[in-house]
């Protein structure tokens, strides 16, 4: 297959791309390296993958997507936090703009799109685990516009017959996490002593999802996902920041210093995803324990720390 991926030099698209090329597919990627975190971080992702340096909202998508067979659009703007206040027109151009191009040119094309959500989408779900026909009730921007993205693929499915299938991806960690989420401060904050920043009273949960499991699922999605459908794309296993702190500490045989503060704007209480829809259908689940995806992401925070 000759897929394109978008986002490419980001968390999850890195790994994307990598896994992509490693199963013996033709890969095509594209970031536009912006600075919502350190670009340098994104260059040592994309290290010797060959992605092209270019906006969604500029580049030629035509010429792009001549000679591919199906994209994979994981670029996007994240962040909960940041989505408030003058920050948001980044969410309106990187996620709902630059989707509908997407989503525009790969319907010219005739190409199936497989699409990130956000499980963000649900905010306080209204029930757990959370159904993908749960009822979305956004509790920040950031959730806002991937809810759009989601519906922007269905307006292109009923107008242009777009094939088009949406991911909501839960709280994905391993190594390279962004900067911003909190596992990857964590870890710094194990490996160099320096305190870390916990929101809140430590209960908030999460159905945390190994960055690897999650791959799985994107690339099952363009296999054997449904057009029109949503998945969940969760982790086997809840648990709280003070049972994930509790659970880096032992893997690194220290004691981590935290410096409290009061719960962060957007963030939910909890998310725990009901997978059974993807199992079903993409014959897909979360493998990765959180002690042996916690593991993987210490080393690999621990090598980058210790490296001159």
């Amino acid at each position: 297959m000759r897929a394109l991926v978008t986002g490419a030099a980001g968390f999850i698209g890195s790994h994307l791309v990598e896994a992509l090329r490693a199963g013996g597919d033709n890969v095509r990627g594209i970031d536009s390296f912006n600075d919502y975190y350190d670009p340098v971080r994104k260059r040592e992702n994309a290290d010797g993958l060959g992605v092209l340096e270019a906006d969604l909202l500029d580049v030629d998508l035509d010429d792009l997507l001549d000679g591919i067979d199906g994209v994979y659009h994981v670029a996007g703007q994240p962040g909960v936090r940041a989505s408030f206040g003058p920050g948001f027109e980044h969410y309106l151009d990187r996620n709902i703009r630059a989707s509908a191009r997407v989503f525009e040119a790969a319907s010219r094309h005739g190409l199936r799109v497989v699409y990130a959500s956000s499980s963000s989408i649900y905010g306080d779900a209204e029930s757990y685990p959370t159904r993908e026909d749960a009822r979305p009730r956004p509790i920040a921007p950031y959730g806002v516009t991937k809810l759009c993205v989601e519906q922007l693929a269905y307006a292109h499915a009923r107008s242009s017959a777009l094939e088009a299938v949406g991911l909501r991806y839960f709280t994905v960690y391993g190594p390279r996490q962004r900067p911003d989420m909190a596992f990857t401060p964590l870890m710094e904050a194990l490996a160099t002593g320096d305190a870390f920043r916990l929101f809140g009273d430590g209960s908030v949960s999460r159905s945390f999802t190994f960055v690897g499991d999650a791959v799985e699922g994107t690339i099952a999605a363009m296999e054997r996902g449904r057009p029109g459908e949503l998945y969940n794309v969760g982790g086997g296993e809840e648990a709280t920041m003070s049972e994930a702190i509790a659970l880096a500490e032992a893997i690194a045989g220290r004691s981590l210093l935290v410096e409290r503060h009061g719960d962060a704007v957007g963030d939910v209480r909890r998310t725990r995803a009901d997978v059974s829809k993807a199992e079903s259908d993409l014959h897909w689940r979360s493998t990765t324990s959180l002690a042996d995806g916690l593991r993987a992401q210490w080393e690999w925070v621990a090598a980058r720390v210790a490296a001159p």
